[in-house]
């Protein structure tokens, strides 16, 4: 039976795509049906329900020619053109006394129902075929008991020229009070007619014509909505032109040719000290900077006058002379020099001599009392001998005078030694005075 109610749906829903969509109006024009009067065919099926529930229990389900047979009477009642109002007289042959009673069947009674249900269907009344569902309530009366059940189910109205009606119906009616009798399956067959006179509704009346729609600027944008009725603007600035192509309408853009924002009435966004950074992004926006400063000028973090992109010595104040370093004092640059005059190698060696170390450790001093100092040592040689000898001569000595500082614990990055050989003389090279002068180390302190 589960097989035969799933094909019914089936058929009915298959049916009503095909000819709902196509024979609407295949009677006159729509409306809801008026009062009918049916006469129902009808099998009732007691055992369907128990396999319904319990599918474990086998097939169960009657052959028609073993189901409770009845008629029905109806009234059908429409109440829009896709809800009916029905009610039925059910008159079912069945031998209750034996279900009662648990005895063997041997005689057949009439039951009685009463069954009032709504019918609602997708389509309306005027369609060929429209299927429905159907809910309710119902009470009957058999041999001596009463009883209350619930049906619900589907079906499908066949509409012969809005007089005649087919109606083909499966129903579940659960019920509610008779626990013995159960619940079962319904199914009717019937045909109803039309017994009162239809209720047509009258159609629509005609639109009022149109109003006039007056719009000056012939901008198709209507006078009564038209902020600018007699300049072509634009239906989204509401009739207004926008010249600068901001969105924002002329009449309300203080800079109607250039575009902007709105909350700056369509200017853009200002640059009050013309440094090419708009006010909104410029943490000066007063003062002339940059960009990568945010729109301030180049720092003076120590306020020397010399920007810290230049300023060797951003925390310290110094004359830009120094490269905005402090000047390292007079006193510091002659201990400094001495030491450098009183540098001393073996002859044609660069072996320091170990009365180059009591200056040498004055200048270790200097270094550790001034941790930011930093130290250029220069070798130079007079030209005797050849070029390419002195070049490494003079490196070497430079090289050794910065080892022994460095062994006296001063970090290795502060220092820097070069070798200058022959080339940088300072007195003539003829003279045994002059030559004796050019042999020399130089040594120079700086802060940046």
């Amino acid at each position: 039976m589960k097989q035969k109610l799933t094909l019914i749906l089936a058929i009915t829903l298959l049916a009503t795509g095909v000819f709902a969509q196509k024979m609407t109006n295949w009677m006159n024009a729509g409306g809801k049906k008026g009062e009918l009067l049916g006469l129902h065919f009808n099998l009732a099926d007691f055992n369907g329900p128990s396999g319904i529930k319990d599918p474990i229990t086998g097939k169960v389900y009657n052959t028609i020619s073993k189901m409770d047979k009845g008629v029905s009477v109806s009234y059908w009642k429409g109440l829009t053109n896709k809800i009916d109002f029905s009610v039925k007289l059910n008159a079912m042959l069945k031998d209750y006394r034996a279900v009662y009673y648990n005895i063997p069947a041997n005689n057949t009674e009439v039951g009685l129902e009463l069954e009032p249900t709504i019918n609602i269907r997708p389509y309306g009344d005027d369609a060929l075929l429209a299927p429905f569902l159907t809910a309710g309530v119902g009470g009957g009366f058999y041999t001596s008991h009463w009883g209350a059940y619930i049906p619900v189910g589907v079906g499908i109205q066949a509409n012969i020229q809005k007089t005649t009606y087919i109606f083909v119906q499966a129903q579940y009616k659960f019920t509610l009070t008779n626990k013995t009798l159960g619940d079962n399956l319904f199914y009717s067959l019937g045909v109803a007619e039309n017994i009162g006179r239809e209720k047509v509704i009258p159609p629509p009346p005609p639109p009022p014509p149109p109003p006039v729609v007056y719009d000056r600027d012939h901008d198709g944008v209507p006078d009564s909505l038209d902020r600018c009725p007699d300049t072509p603007g634009l239906a989204s600035l509401k009739g207004c032109p926008d010249r600068d192509g901001d969105g924002i309408a002329d009449i309300d853009d203080k800079c109607p040719d250039v575009p902007g924002l709105a909350r700056y009435q369509g200017c853009p966004i200002p640059d009050r000290d013309k440094d090419g950074i708009n006010d909104e992004v410029d943490k000066c926006p007063d003062v002339f900077g940059y960009a990568r400063y945010q729109g301030c000028p180049i720092p003076d973090t120590d306020g020397d006058g010399v920007n810290d992109e230049e300023d060797k010595c951003i925390n310290e104040p110094g004359p830009a002379s120094n490269f905005g370093c402090p000047v390292i004092s007079e006193e510091i640059v002659s201990k400094i020099n001495l030491a450098a005059k009183n540098v001393f190698f073996a002859t044609g060696s660069f072996k320091l001599l170990s009365k180059s170390f009591k200056q040498l450790d004055i200048v270790v001093k200097i270094l550790n009392d001034n941790p930011t100092y930093k130290l250029n040592i220069d070798g130079h040689t007079d030209y005797t001998g050849t070029h390419d000898k002195n070049q490494i001569l003079s490196d070497n000595r430079a090289a050794a005078v910065k080892a022994y500082i460095v062994s006296k614990g001063i970090n290795e990055s502060r220092l820097t030694s070069t070798g200058y050989g022959q080339d940088k003389p300072i007195a003539d090279n003829k003279t045994v005075a002059g030559r004796a002068l050019n042999r020399r180390v130089e040594m120079k302190a700086h802060n940046y």
